[in-house]
């Protein structure tokens, strides 16, 4: 069975929460006798090859640079305060603009913004919300002059088997750090519209395996150079485990993204070009038999958009798109990630029970 998705957001509170932990010590014991020889024989010197002796070096080399990279990157990722709960959030310039998710600020407009060691609370208010891409910024009201902005990476680079780190607060557990590597690149997932997430369809998504749990959205995951490459916006769900959590499948936006977003939204207070294609339509899953979907019902056509010109209008079902057969409204938003503004594809649509197949050239969302 497929997992399904969850955002990381949840419904954390903003108490802090007692942790207890229990150490277990391992050491070595002898039989508590030796023999007279024993005791006088010198021990036999241990051969020791090369790739034991360089194995501490090895591993001290890498606990150095995770070291590193905390030290370094976790000042700019924040915790972010909003009436309903928490959630992260990374900073993104001097100026005090935070970037963190859609679904992390909601409906709100007023936030606190704590660093991550907790020693600062600072206001901060919404500058624009896209809950398309699920990316939101907010703007620190009187920004401190030690603000630490975050490097943003390139999204291009991230390559499969790569060491990250995830920031942020999950279960309001400021400035923690979780390990793993990325899983896969490219991925295309859907939020669900109910339980916090926006509903939206994500293209070019990061998997990893680091832990991403409710609070960790919209914090930084991290490569060992430094870079922020990708928010940490999803984990899968597993619906066996009656919706608990699948363990090691988390999805961040990437970088690119977050950078083409954020920077709109800076300069021009919204999204003036997303970069998504488009189809032009309101849509709705029909359901056929057995509660199956069986298409796309077009509930309305944008005038003079992309399905307009191509003759789609109020009342078709689409069932194709690009010679894939569609069943639902979430497998036409998914298909429609995979393509860019000004791509053309075929599209069929079954109108009065007859079908057409018409071809059409993608918008801009």
């Amino acid at each position: 069975m497929t997992p399904s998705l969850t955002s990381r957001h949840g419904t954390v509170t903003a108490a802090a929460a007692a942790l207890c932990a229990t150490a277990l010590l391992a050491g070595c014991s002898g039989s508590g006798t030796e023999s007279a020889a024993d005791a006088t024989s010198p021990a036999p010197k241990a051969a020791t090859s090369p790739a034991r002796a360089a194995a501490p070096s090895v591993g001290n080399d890498l606990q150095n640079a995770y070291q590193k990279v905390v030290k370094d990157v976790l000042p700019s990722v924040v915790q972010i305060t909003t009436g309903e709960g928490l959630g992260s959030g990374v900073v993104y310039d001097a100026r005090g603009h935070v970037v963190t998710n859609a679904h992390v600020v909601g409906e709100e407009k007023k936030f606190k913004v704590t660093t991550a060691r907790g020693s600062r609370s600072l206001n901060a208010t919404l500058v624009a919300s896209y809950p398309e891409q699920d990316l939101a910024v907010i703007k620190i009201d009187d920004a401190p002059k030690d603000l630490k902005p975050a490097t943003f990476g390139d999204s291009g680079k991230v390559e499969i088997g790569q060491i990250v780190l995830a920031m942020g607060s999950p279960l309001g557990l400021s400035g923690s750090v979780t390990q793993g590597i990325v899983s896969a690149t490219g991925r295309t997932v859907s939020e669900p519209s109910g339980g916090g997430g926006t509903g939206a369809t994500l293209s070019n998504m990061v998997q990893t395996s680091a832990a991403i749990n409710p609070g960790n959205s919209g914090g930084a995951l991290v490569n060992l150079s430094d870079q922020v490459i990708g928010i940490p916006t999803l984990a899968a769900t597993d619906p066996q485990m009656g919706e608990g959590a699948a363990p090691g499948i988390g999805f961040a936006i990437p970088a690119s993204t977050v950078r083409n977003i954020a920077d709109q939204i800076i300069k021009d207070g919204k999204v003036t070009n997303s970069g998504r294609a488009a189809l032009g339509i309101t849509g709705r899953t029909i359901v056929g038999e057995g509660f199956e979907g069986a298409g796309v019902s077009v509930v309305s056509v944008k005038d003079g958009g992309p399905a307009d010109k191509a003759g789609i209008e109020a009342g078709d079902i689409v069932v194709k798109f690009g010679g894939t057969a569609v069943s639902t409204m979430q497998a036409l938003s998914e298909a429609l990630a995979g393509k860019k503004p000004g791509d053309t594809v075929d599209v069929t649509v079954d109108r009065d029970g007859s079908r057409k197949t018409v071809r059409v050239t993608l918008g801009t969302i």
